[in-house]
């Protein structure tokens, strides 16, 4: 009898209970969802790159379980956008719960093709809206992406699914390598400024060829990728000095190919520009070149004219500005800032002279290894076998070498009779402080030797305008103001701004401002 008495008296209270819970009970929407936003703006893409995802929040500020009957993009099926709810993807969906004073995220992405919208200004600004329910209670969101055209370049891919890569020619003899690319044909061998070009794997220049880039050109890269110019070939960039210094409208601009805001100044996305050993005739001029993993990777030729850099930046490298190995790079109104490792880095010797030049580093996503500047006349190998070779020249003139480490330029000579190490600094302000912890000493570190140093100014401030975010024009307060030598000026009598300096010439690749206070 207890039993039954006990098991009436559960299933009343499971009634009740039951009866009174409200977690079931949702009411229609009546239209008074507010969302965190009213206007999603999907930054630029290009046309069939998928873009980044974006979110919605979606609130029920109200005191009651509601239900939405509908939620859907108004171009329906046909729409660019595609939608992820509770996840869930697709493009409509009906009967979307929110509890009282709760919210709920939505997820847009978006990939188009320009194709389909096609016009004169290579671009298409694409619209749709999010509709939450129907008739007097919808409420709408507003999706806006700009597509842009470009010019793709990529390798084929066979039956397989097997990515084509390149065959290298080494003194004569044709390797095949493991880098996924192609060689660019003679129809592709000109990049103009009419639309932007994005570029997966690497484009190859092949020996004899070269690559002519125009002003205003734009080149995207996609992970992975960059450009290999191969034994033989050459590349020309042929930028030109922009009067609007915010759109850079004649500069030459190296770049990833995500387009959104988040993406502007995050390093590695790409790979490099390969200058292979043996290309030759190799030139950069007003020429930006940012978020790689290695800037400009230079390779051989010590006694040629392999490289020369006139007015030209680069900014954010993972690992490397500039990695010179046994080559020869000339380079005058140069700037480099944050590098994972180093901003330029001339290593087992070759020949270099840099002039009117800033070579930065205020790196701080990581611990940082080495300094802005690092010249050797060696590498080892995975033994830890040393090679040497000649360090026939490398001279500085008119710069600044600077950053927020100590010190911030190395001379890394392994000594041997059997090879030469010459360098020389005129007319530099360098960071570089003796201290207890470091340990430079010898006449490779002695700045009374004018063998190797003349008119050297050592830890005082050069007064960038915003180091951090790679605005290295100095001030009015700078140690580099009117510190330079008419003799290298007048080599280079313009600044990267297209400033003469032939009178009272600043040190590094810009002429001093005064700073506007803010």
């Amino acid at each position: 009898m207890k039993r039954i008495f006990y098991f009436f008296c559960c299933l009343i209270f499971l009634s009740l209970w039951s009866s009174c819970r409200k977690d079931f009970d949702f009411s229609p929407s009546k239209g008074q969802l507010s969302f965190s936003r009213d206007t999603i703006y999907l930054d630029t893409v290009f046309s069939n790159i998928g873009s980044s995802t974006y979110n919605l929040k979606v609130y029920n500020n109200s005191n009651e379980d509601i239900v939405i009957p509908s939620l859907q993009l108004q171009r329906g099926e046909n729409s660019g956008y595609r939608l992820n709810v509770d996840g869930i993807p697709g493009k409509s969906f009906e009967n979307i719960e929110i509890l009282a004073k709760d919210s709920m995220y939505v997820f847009i992405e978006t990939t188009i093709d320009y194709n389909d919208f096609k016009n004169t200004e290579n671009t298409y600004l694409y619209t749709d809206q999010i509709a939450f329910d129907s008739g007097a209670n919808q409420q709408t969101i507003e999706l806006v992406t700009l597509v842009q055209d470009a010019t793709f370049i990529y390798p084929s891919k066979d039956n397989d699914g097997l990515i084509e890569t390149l065959s290298v020619e080494v003194n004569g003899e044709v390797l095949e390598s493991n880098i996924q690319g192609r060689y660019l044909t003679d129809e592709e061998l000109t990049f103009t400024n009419e639309k932007p070009y994005v570029i997966y794997g690497y484009a190859a220049v092949d020996n004899t060829k070269t690559l002519t880039i125009n002003a205003g050109a734009r080149l995207h890269f996609h992970a992975n990728s960059g450009l290999f110019i191969a034994e033989g070939a050459s590349i020309h960039v042929n930028g030109t000095y922009s009067n609007d210094q915010e759109t850079l409208e004649n500069e030459v601009i190296f770049e990833g190919d995500r387009m959104e805001p988040l993406f502007a100044d995050i390093p590695g996305q790409w790979g490099t520009i390969w200058l292979f050993n043996n290309s030759t005739n190799n030139h950069f001029n007003y020429a930006t070149i940012k978020n790689a993993t290695i800037g400009i990777l230079s390779e051989g030729n010590p006694n040629e004219e392999k490289l020369t850099l006139t007015n030209t930046q680069i900014y954010n490298s993972s690992n490397f500005g500039i990695l010179g190995r046994n080559t020869s790079i000339t380079a005058n109104n140069l700037v480099i800032n944050n590098s994972g490792q180093t901003s330029f880095a001339a290593t087992l010797g070759g020949k270099y002279n840099v002039t009117h030049s800033t070579i930065a580093n205020y790196w701080r996503s990581s611990f940082r290894q080495y300094p802005a500047l690092l010249i050797n006349n060696f590498e080892l190998d995975e033994n830890d076998t040393a090679y040497l070779a000649d360090l026939n020249e490398a001279n500085f003139n008119n710069c600044i070498i600077f950053g927020n480490d100590n010190p911030e330029f190395i001379i890394d000579e392994l000594e041997d009779d059997a090879v030469v190490f010459n360098f020389k600094f005129t007319n530099c302000l360098a960071r570089f402080q003796k201290s207890a912890s470091n340990n430079f000493d010898g006449s490779n570190y002695d700045f009374e030797n004018t063998e190797h140093y003349e008119n050297m100014i050592l830890n005082e401030a050069p007064d960038f305008k915003n180091p951090e975010e790679n605005e290295l024009i100095i001030g009015d307060n700078s140690a580099a103001k009117n510190a330079g030598s008419t003799l290298f000026s007048n080599l280079v009598p313009f600044d990267i701004l297209n400033i003469n300096r032939t009178s009272n010439p600043d040190l590094g690749a810009y002429q001093h401002v005064i700073f506007e206070e803010d």
